[in-house]
């Protein structure tokens, strides 16, 4: 994991994920609240079997970062410290039988 400044001045970490592919966390810009960028810096584009990678045209553009509010970086933590702490996700709730939902 490396930790260095966007060319603004923003906090970037740099990592690879369990693939290899290398991924990123970022402060974002946005003006009107606290975010951040986390996912793979590149698209990744495969075809197969067997997996090869699969070049796009330069008009097309695939998202492969989400944007993440703190509020949600908040809702995703206690899922994740139940992964670091079991190396399992929690159980969705049992519902009751008779309930509807």
């Amino acid at each position: 994991m490396k930790i260095s400044k966007t060319a603004r001045g923003f906090v970037l970490i740099d990592f690879r994920d369990g693939n290899g592919i290398e991924c990123s966390l970022q402060e974002s810009s946005a003006a009107e609240q606290h975010m951040v960028w986390l996912g793979c810096n590149s698209d990744n584009a495969t075809e197969g079997p067997p997996w090869q990678p699969y070049p796009l045209p330069d008009r097309v553009s695939i998202t492969t970062r989400m944007h993440l509010t703190r509020e949600q970086v908040e809702g995703l933590l206690p899922a994740l410290q139940y992964f670091v702490d079991t190396g399992e996700l929690p159980t969705p709730p049992q519902r009751d039988e008779g309930s509807e939902g």
